[in-house]
């Protein structure tokens, strides 16, 4: 069972939270009402919350489009790329400041891949793949790494790529669950190496990021970034799929 239920409406779509943990209905509302003012129109527009009923609840209006799927080709590069530029730049810097750090952090990420790297028995299509990543997990310096800041940008949590509608014209974002404060290259990972993202085009978002204009150091730290959610992702796609993504973690972390 998800973490919420959807009633989708004529004009507006209610988001019931079964999970609150992580305060859900409060960042799903506060990115909706921040996107909302600064760049209207790429997101669902917040019409009404009860962020203290049990269970809380979220009503945004209903946005055109489906999502993605198919090949991540022609116009939707370009517009993918737009997208997710313009979701992680539309919050201005000072009030993203204010903004709690999105749930989930690199360094939380790694100490997570870390135990479970060194418990697993690794089946024939990742065993290389899983003795790569458990030297890579233990370098002493990763973990200072992953801890410093990148390029502040607002994040969405999630790099599922069914929350990008596509129209034909234009990507519009939804679900902002776990959203906050976060940094750029943290960001891309999350969506470039998301499973659902490789499972619906086997490209992935290669095209999309190299639209991207990224400094040294956010490509840099896009690397390791895409690395940790590979292995992430690696510990735990079901058998059928085991092998390709064995296959994408062994080339990232073999990659100069």
């Amino acid at each position: 069972m998800g973490g919420h239920s959807i009633e989708v409406r004529s004009d507006v779509v209610i988001k019931r939270y079964r999970s609150w943990h992580h305060d859900e209905p409060g960042r799903e509302w506060r990115a909706l009402k921040l996107l909302d003012e600064h760049d209207p129109g790429l997101a669902p527009a917040p019409v009404t919350a009860e962020l203290t009923a049990d269970p809380p609840s979220v009503v945004m209006s209903r946005l055109d489009g489906a999502a993605v799927s198919g090949e991540i080709t022609g116009k939707l590069v370009d517009a993918l790329a737009e997208a997710v530029t313009a979701v992680q730049q539309a919050i201005p810097p000072r009030e993203l400041e204010r903004m709690p750090a999105r749930a989930g952090h690199p360094v939380e990420l790694l100490r997570l891949v870390r135990e479970q790297a060194a418990v697993v028995e690794p089946d024939p299509p990742r065993a290389e793949a899983l003795r790569a990543a458990r030297a890579w997990v233990e370098r002493p310096a990763l973990e200072q790494v992953l801890a410093q800041p990148g390029t502040p940008v607002f994040g969405t949590g999630d790099g599922n790529i069914a929350n990008y509608l596509w129209d034909g014209t234009k990507v519009r974002v939804i679900d902002f669950e776990y959203s906050g404060r976060s940094d750029r290259a943290f960001e891309l990972a999350e969506v470039s190496e998301h499973i659902a993202v490789w499972e619906n085009d086997p490209a992935g978002m290669t095209a999309v990021l190299e639209r991207l204009e990224l400094t040294a150091a956010e490509s840099a730290r896009l690397t390791e970034c895409r690395r940790l959610m590979a292995l992430f992702w690696l510990l735990r796609v079901r058998e059928a799929v085991r092998s390709e993504q064995a296959d994408r973690t062994l080339a990232l972390l073999q990659a100069g």
